[in-house]
């Protein structure tokens, strides 16, 4: 298998699992996100939404709608980017 066949495994299946995440709100916030993005990321960057994605869905929903501020080891500036994205779907 070539690199490039391996990053579009991986990629495939963060897709579902941003669609597949067990509650239909991350669903709706992962998913479209995924769409969006997945295809432009390099792998440091799909690192970065995997760590995201093995979030609880609990926490993760509440610092997307900024109800809490997440703890240290989460990467702020991908999460902020996240948070962007589905405010801006929001507003539409």
């Amino acid at each position: 298998m070539t690199a490039g066949e391996e990053i579009a495994i991986r990629r495939k299946r963060l897709r579902y699992r941003a669609w597949h995440r067990g509650t239909k709100e991350m669903d709706l916030v992962l998913g479209p996100f995924a769409d969006a993005h997945l295809e432009n990321y390099d792998e440091a960057q799909l690192d970065k939404l995997e760590a995201l994605m093995n979030e609880e869905d609990p926490p993760l929903l509440k610092w997307v709608l900024r109800q809490e501020e997440p703890p240290e080891h989460v990467d702020r500036s991908f999460l902020d980017l996240l948070i962007a994205d589905h405010e801006a779907r929001v507003a539409r």
